[in-house]
């Protein structure tokens, strides 16, 4: 069987289509990324969750910090 010879055209072109198909799938991956944080954040910073939350507030009388 005689050596697969490939000529130098198509090795650059099937690295330039791998390249691509590298690059589309991690702009793909950051954008499922970025809204998945997004969704995240817009749950995290929900107004009426944070006021439910207990903080921690100086007692004025004693300057003794305490949960409120």
């Amino acid at each position: 069987m005689p050596p697969l010879v490939i000529p130098s055209l198509v090795k650059l072109v099937l690295g330039a289509a791998g390249a691509a198909a590298l690059v589309h799938w991690a702009v793909k991956e950051a954008r499922r990324i970025g809204e998945e944080f997004e969704r995240v954040k817009v749950r995290a910073v929900d107004p009426f969750r944070r006021e439910a939350l207990p903080t921690l507030r100086r007692d004025p009388a004693t300057g003794v910090w305490r949960v409120m």
